[in-house]
Protein backbone atom coordinates (compact mmCIF):
# COMPACT_ATOMS: atom_id res chain seq x y z
CA UNK A 1 0.00 0.00 0.00
CA UNK A 2 1.03 3.15 -0.70
CA UNK A 3 0.90 6.21 0.85
CA UNK A 4 1.33 9.96 0.50
CA UNK A 5 2.48 12.64 2.59
CA UNK A 6 1.27 16.28 2.05
CA UNK A 7 3.53 18.74 3.76
CA UNK A 8 2.38 22.25 4.45
CA UNK A 9 4.81 25.12 2.86
CA UNK A 10 6.74 26.65 5.76
CA UNK A 11 7.40 29.93 3.56
CA UNK A 12 6.46 33.23 5.31
CA UNK A 13 3.46 34.56 3.81
CA UNK A 14 4.51 37.72 1.46
CA UNK A 15 5.53 40.87 3.40
CA UNK A 16 2.77 42.87 2.02
CA UNK A 17 3.90 46.48 3.88
CA UNK A 18 7.14 46.38 2.74
CA UNK A 19 6.44 46.34 -0.71
CA UNK A 20 3.21 48.23 -0.18
CA UNK A 21 5.75 50.93 1.85
CA UNK A 22 8.54 50.55 -1.60
CA UNK A 23 6.29 50.87 -3.83
CA UNK A 24 4.40 54.29 -2.45
CA UNK A 25 7.27 56.31 -1.51
CA UNK A 26 8.88 55.70 -5.16
CA UNK A 27 6.21 57.00 -6.54
CA UNK A 28 6.81 59.99 -4.07
CA UNK A 29 3.69 59.36 -2.36
CA UNK A 30 2.38 60.19 1.17
CA UNK A 31 0.09 57.96 3.58
CA UNK A 32 -2.39 60.65 3.09
CA UNK A 33 -1.80 60.95 -0.74
CA UNK A 34 -2.27 56.51 -1.20
CA UNK A 35 -4.96 56.87 1.20
CA UNK A 36 -6.94 59.18 -1.11
CA UNK A 37 -6.63 57.71 -4.16
CA UNK A 38 -6.75 54.02 -3.50
CA UNK A 39 -10.21 55.12 -0.42
CA UNK A 40 -8.18 52.83 1.93
CA UNK A 41 -7.79 54.50 5.39
CA UNK A 42 -4.55 56.27 6.55
CA UNK A 43 -4.50 53.82 9.52
CA UNK A 44 -5.52 50.99 7.51
CA UNK A 45 -2.07 51.92 5.41
CA UNK A 46 0.33 52.76 8.23
CA UNK A 47 -0.94 49.25 9.47
CA UNK A 48 -0.57 47.48 6.72
CA UNK A 49 3.10 48.82 6.26
CA UNK A 50 4.27 47.86 9.56
CA UNK A 51 2.74 44.28 9.10
CA UNK A 52 0.50 44.77 11.71
CA UNK A 53 -2.99 44.33 9.28
CA UNK A 54 -3.24 41.71 6.39
CA UNK A 55 -5.11 43.63 3.31
CA UNK A 56 -7.79 41.60 1.86
CA UNK A 57 -7.78 40.90 -1.17
CA UNK A 58 -10.01 43.82 -2.44
CA UNK A 59 -8.15 46.30 -0.45
CA UNK A 60 -4.95 44.71 -1.96
CA UNK A 61 -6.33 45.15 -5.82
CA UNK A 62 -7.56 48.67 -4.86
CA UNK A 63 -3.78 49.64 -3.64
CA UNK A 64 -2.70 47.93 -6.89
CA UNK A 65 -4.59 49.82 -8.87
CA UNK A 66 -3.88 52.99 -6.98
CA UNK A 67 0.16 52.15 -7.32
CA UNK A 68 -0.12 51.22 -10.82
CA UNK A 69 1.16 47.95 -10.65
CA UNK A 70 -0.48 44.22 -10.82
CA UNK A 71 -1.31 42.69 -8.03
CA UNK A 72 1.61 40.28 -7.83
CA UNK A 73 4.32 42.90 -6.95
CA UNK A 74 2.01 43.71 -3.82
CA UNK A 75 2.82 39.84 -2.91
CA UNK A 76 6.50 39.61 -4.73
CA UNK A 77 9.02 39.64 -1.93
CA UNK A 78 12.21 41.11 -3.78
CA UNK A 79 12.29 44.02 -6.21
CA UNK A 80 11.98 43.49 -9.75
CA UNK A 81 14.56 44.81 -12.17
CA UNK A 82 13.53 47.91 -13.60
CA UNK A 83 11.91 47.66 -17.27
CA UNK A 84 13.09 49.77 -19.96
CA UNK A 85 9.47 49.89 -21.33
CA UNK A 86 6.53 49.46 -19.29
CA UNK A 87 3.02 49.36 -20.95
CA UNK A 88 0.31 49.67 -18.74
CA UNK A 89 -2.24 47.69 -19.22
CA UNK A 90 -6.16 49.22 -19.06
CA UNK A 91 -7.32 47.41 -16.68
CA UNK A 92 -4.58 48.90 -14.44
CA UNK A 93 -5.03 52.16 -15.45
CA UNK A 94 -6.31 54.12 -11.47
CA UNK A 95 -9.79 55.20 -12.08
CA UNK A 96 -11.54 57.78 -9.97
CA UNK A 97 -15.34 57.42 -10.48
CA UNK A 98 -17.93 60.12 -10.17
CA UNK A 99 -20.44 57.97 -11.61
CA UNK A 100 -23.01 60.27 -9.46
CA UNK A 101 -22.05 63.17 -10.95
CA UNK A 102 -21.73 60.90 -14.45
CA UNK A 103 -18.12 60.98 -15.21
CA UNK A 104 -14.95 58.27 -15.14
CA UNK A 105 -11.43 59.79 -14.41
CA UNK A 106 -8.53 57.54 -15.78
CA UNK A 107 -5.05 58.61 -14.40
CA UNK A 108 -2.92 58.06 -17.18
CA UNK A 109 0.01 59.91 -15.46
CA UNK A 110 2.71 58.12 -12.98
CA UNK A 111 1.64 58.78 -9.71
CA UNK A 112 5.09 60.44 -8.94
CA UNK A 113 4.20 63.18 -10.73
CA UNK A 114 1.42 64.06 -9.68
CA UNK A 115 2.63 67.00 -7.66
CA UNK A 116 3.79 68.65 -10.39
CA UNK A 117 1.88 67.60 -13.35
CA UNK A 118 -1.41 65.27 -13.54
CA UNK A 119 -3.09 64.26 -16.95
CA UNK A 120 -6.12 62.14 -17.62
CA UNK A 121 -8.78 60.70 -19.60
CA UNK A 122 -12.01 62.40 -18.93
CA UNK A 123 -15.78 60.41 -19.70
CA UNK A 124 -18.59 62.47 -19.19
CA UNK A 125 -21.96 61.11 -19.74
CA UNK A 126 -24.76 63.33 -21.43
CA UNK A 127 -25.51 66.03 -19.01
CA UNK A 128 -22.19 64.89 -16.65
CA UNK A 129 -19.86 67.49 -15.13
CA UNK A 130 -16.85 67.42 -13.51
CA UNK A 131 -16.59 70.12 -10.92
CA UNK A 132 -13.29 71.33 -9.20
CA UNK A 133 -12.57 73.66 -6.00
CA UNK A 134 -9.34 75.45 -7.36
CA UNK A 135 -6.24 73.68 -7.27
CA UNK A 136 -2.88 74.92 -5.46
CA UNK A 137 -2.05 78.97 -6.61
CA UNK A 138 -0.78 79.05 -10.07
CA UNK A 139 -2.58 75.33 -11.09
CA UNK A 140 -3.42 75.42 -15.11
CA UNK A 141 -5.62 72.94 -16.42
CA UNK A 142 -5.79 71.99 -20.58
CA UNK A 143 -8.60 69.88 -21.86
CA UNK A 144 -8.45 68.34 -25.39
CA UNK A 145 -11.64 67.30 -26.55
CA UNK A 146 -11.53 64.09 -28.27
CA UNK A 147 -15.10 63.18 -28.66
CA UNK A 148 -19.05 64.63 -27.89
CA UNK A 149 -19.44 68.13 -26.92
CA UNK A 150 -18.52 69.93 -23.93
CA UNK A 151 -18.34 73.66 -22.05
CA UNK A 152 -15.91 74.48 -19.76
CA UNK A 153 -16.76 77.32 -17.05
CA UNK A 154 -14.60 78.81 -15.04
CA UNK A 155 -16.16 81.44 -12.48
CA UNK A 156 -19.09 83.23 -14.55
CA UNK A 157 -17.18 82.25 -17.95
CA UNK A 158 -18.64 79.84 -20.06
CA UNK A 159 -16.55 78.61 -23.41
CA UNK A 160 -18.02 75.31 -25.59
CA UNK A 161 -14.92 73.42 -26.68
CA UNK A 162 -15.09 71.95 -30.35
CA UNK A 163 -14.24 68.67 -31.34
CA UNK A 164 -10.18 68.65 -31.60
CA UNK A 165 -9.59 71.76 -29.59
CA UNK A 166 -8.01 72.43 -26.25
CA UNK A 167 -8.91 74.83 -23.77
CA UNK A 168 -6.53 76.12 -20.94
CA UNK A 169 -7.43 77.68 -18.27
CA UNK A 170 -6.86 79.09 -14.33
CA UNK A 171 -7.02 75.73 -12.52
CA UNK A 172 -6.82 77.33 -9.28
CA UNK A 173 -9.92 79.21 -9.30
CA UNK A 174 -13.53 76.81 -8.84
CA UNK A 175 -14.44 75.23 -12.40
CA UNK A 176 -16.74 72.90 -14.21
CA UNK A 177 -16.56 70.79 -17.29
CA UNK A 178 -19.77 69.90 -18.80
CA UNK A 179 -21.37 67.41 -21.14
CA UNK A 180 -23.65 69.71 -22.97
CA UNK A 181 -24.53 67.05 -26.07
CA UNK A 182 -26.29 63.84 -26.21
CA UNK A 183 -23.74 61.62 -26.38
CA UNK A 184 -20.89 60.13 -24.40
CA UNK A 185 -17.90 62.98 -24.49
CA UNK A 186 -14.35 62.41 -23.92
CA UNK A 187 -11.15 64.54 -23.27
CA UNK A 188 -7.79 64.38 -22.38
CA UNK A 189 -7.17 66.82 -19.06
CA UNK A 190 -3.75 68.08 -17.83
CA UNK A 191 -2.83 69.98 -14.43
CA UNK A 192 0.22 71.49 -14.33
CA UNK A 193 1.10 72.91 -10.74
CA UNK A 194 3.56 75.79 -10.05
Amino acid sequence: MKTTVSTVSTNAPPEVGAALQRLRLARGLTLEDLSRIAGVSKSMLSQIEREKANPTIAITWRLANALGVQIGELLATAERETETIRVIDAHETPTLPGLHAGYVLRILGPLELASKYEWYELTLSPGGELASQGHDPGAQEHLTLLHGSVEVQVGNDKKKVKLGSTARYPGDQQHIIRNVGKTEAKALLVVIHR
